[in-house]
């Protein structure tokens, strides 16, 4: 499944170019020109990654960012920005962004930049025993050697991907979606299990690190 990356830029021209660049590399893109636009598509839809403007009419981009780490989401940020120079590198990377890249820049240097941050945040996710994550899916082992695809449905495995990312953050999910996967999960690791975290969504939790 190709990553998919949500562009926030109130330049629709430059929008549209980067979507299209990003598209041409086999990303799946939704574009957004005000952080206000970014925020509902991000209350509706998942996304991998998020290319996102420092000056933008409305709320800005530095903004934008300090509010979306303070609700806890850790979607890797690429900031994107003319505002070059140390002390606004290090203010974008002290609010919570994976990297920053300064304006004017090459649509190839994006590129490697988005894939590399992509490749290392899923590189870190730490998975509890007996769950491994490669290549977008989602394994049941003990060993790569030994393990087989647990076999989800689309949105059982993006629920269990917001679980694990990392583990014990708090997803939301709707109740038959969350029953459906903790019945898998029970039936095949028993060290794991979701509860319910009232108000807020679902927590994954794995027993045998409880009890340590």
């Amino acid at each position: 499944m190709n990553n998919t990356i949500l562009v926030i830029d109130d330049d629709e021209v430059l929008n549209r170019a980067i979507a299209r660049g990003l598209r041409g590399e086999g990303f799946n893109v939704i574009s957004a020109t005000s952080a206000e636009d970014a925020t509902q598509v991000l209350a509706r839809i998942r996304v991998d990654g998020i290319i996102l403007d420092r000056m933008m009419s409305g709320i800005d981009g530095l903004t934008f960012l300090q509010d979306l780490r303070t609700s806890g989401n850790t979607t890797p940020i690429l900031m994107l920005t003319a505002m070059t120079g140390a002390e606004n590198s290090i203010a974008g990377l002290a609010a919570g962004a994976n990297d920053y890249l300064g304006k004017p820049f090459q649509l190839r240097e994006l590129v490697l930049r988005l894939k590399n941050m992509l490749k290392n945040i899923q590189s870190s996710m730490t998975m509890p025993n007996g769950l491994i994550y490669a290549d977008d899916e989602f394994f049941v082992g003990s060993t790569p050697e030994n393990a087989r695809i647990f076999m989800l449905s689309g949105e059982e495995k993006k629920f269990l991907q917001l679980l694990t990312s990392p583990i014990g953050n708090i997803a939301p999910a709707s109740p038959m979606v969350a029953k459906r996967l903790r019945m898998k999960l029970n039936s095949v690791l028993s060290n794991l299990d979701i509860i319910t975290v009232r108000g807020q969504g679902y927590k994954l939790i794995d027993q045998t690190t409880c009890k340590k």
